[in-house]
């Protein structure tokens, strides 16, 4: 655009959309109401700030921006200020796994592979680093779209480290995050620092099918006689197969479906849509329909704690603001995500990962996956063991072999890592 600056007096026209700027304005000053109530008793002595920025994600044109939750008394826009993202970071790592299925090499991992989620101390160069989860719930034994649904914090370090901490960050990086960000085990859980805008932009190939869109702000100058003098063509890019990114928005959509943002549905927003929470000092919400995307973060300029998760800060916010953008059928016409050629879906066990069968009817969830990496075999059958009593009679327990992998799997492991920097720990979900 620098070579379109006109000579005098122009009219600049900017993408926003009025409509969903008024929704995102009630929104945010609904939603910090309620931040405001939850954080009461601790009489902090100030007040949270707030930042949303809603975009098309097929052209990158910015239709709602909230920099702050008052611009009288900051004109800082949040929008713009590098934050550590926690959780909604995670899709990257889990982007890194699926690209496995059509990058090749030794090591191929889909959504029904699984993951040991355990206590687990790795070692990277002469550090530790102990990331624990939420509540310090351990699942054991899960499946790859089990641990990002819930957000599994050690699960997901793990991932990170199957298929390398570098390769995390190139799927970042093409993303169009920054270059802070560095591959050590803390990247998994996102402990390096972005802002909502470069999130909004990255989260793009996601909903558009592997193609990033450059957010923008401008649409066209005209001058006083309104002669065009400029005039926006979108910037997008392909990063992404259009197979590993479908796979990404079904594992996005199961965080919703029965993960840490399942609350999205409870509070009444029915529409296709896609999204991970985040917590690290800060609450973070990114995500997407067809139509529209947004992202939503909250926290304390200063850095200190909120001590509110992502589901309970950011999470409304968002949902609010997407039920009333839905009102307008250019953004209420969301259509489901059609899945590209090259993938299939299969009924596999939640479990053990793999294809449902007759011995595993209650817990079969459908999963798409790359075609040729589905699984083959079937879920295993119940297991009859006889375990004597405290009154020496017996009894018949029934548990899937997979079930009981995942309740032997709790000790406390070490894991060594290549010797580089590694960064303070980060949890949230």
């Amino acid at each position: 655009m620098e070579d379109h600056y006109p000579a005098a007096a122009a009219n600049v026209y900017t993408t926003i959309d009025s409509r969903l700027q008024s929704a995102a304005e009630q929104a945010v000053a609904d939603g910090m109401r309620l931040v405001d109530t939850a954080l009461a008793k601790r009489k902090i002595g100030q007040r949270p700030q707030v930042a949303l920025i809603a975009l098309d994600p097929r052209t990158g044109d910015v239709k709602a921006l909230i920099g702050g939750r008052d611009y009288a008394s900051s004109q800082f826009n949040r929008i713009l200020s590098k934050r550590p993202p926690g959780s909604v970071f995670k899709p990257f790592v889990y982007t890194a796994a699926m690209n496995t299925a059509v990058s090749g090499g030794n090591t191929i991992l889909t959504p029904a592979s699984l993951v040991d989620d355990s206590p687990t101390t790795f070692l990277y160069g002469n550090q530790t680093y102990s990331p624990n989860n939420f509540k310090g719930d351990f699942r054991g034994q899960v499946t790859l779209r089990q641990a990002l649904a819930h957000s599994l914090n050690v699960a997901t370090v793990r991932v990170g480290e199957m298929v390398g901490f570098d390769r995390v960050v190139a799927v970042a990086r093409n993303a169009g995050m920054n270059d802070d960000i560095k591959p050590t085990p803390a990247v998994a859980l996102g402990a390096y620092q972005v802002t909502p805008l470069e999130i909004a932009g990255a989260y793009t190939m996601f909903a558009n099918g592997g193609v990033r869109a450059q957010p923008v702000f401008v649409s066209e100058v005209r001058d006083q006689s309104g002669t065009l003098l400029y005039q926006h063509q979108p910037e997008t890019r392909q990063v992404l197969d259009p197979r590993v990114a479908f796979l990404m928005v079904d594992l996005l959509q199961e965080v919703m479906r029965s993960g840490t943002a399942a609350s999205v549905r409870s509070r009444g927003f029915k529409l296709p849509a896609a999204g991970k929470t985040g917590t690290s000092h800060d609450g973070w919400f990114a995500g997407f329909t067809s139509e529209l995307l947004c992202v939503v973060w909250v926290g304390f300029d200063d850095y200190s704690e909120l001590g509110l998760e992502g589901a309970r800060s950011a999470l409304p916010i968002w949902t609010q603001f997407m039920m009333q953008a839905a009102r307008y059928k250019q953004y209420g016409d969301a259509k489901p995500f059609p899945p590209p050629s090259g993938v299939v879906r299969m009924d596999v066990d939640k479990e053990s990962g793999l294809l449902a069968g007759p011995e595993c009817p209650s817990s079969v969830v459908s999963s798409y996956f790359v075609a040729g990496t589905q699984p083959a075999a079937q879920c295993a059958p119940l297991e009859i063991e006889i375990i004597p009593t405290a009154n020496g009679e017996s009894w018949n327990g029934q548990c899937p072999l997979s079930r009981r992998r995942r309740n032997r799997s709790h000790s406390a492991r070490t894991r060594s890592l290549s010797p580089k920097l590694t960064t303070p720990n980060r949890q949230g979900r």
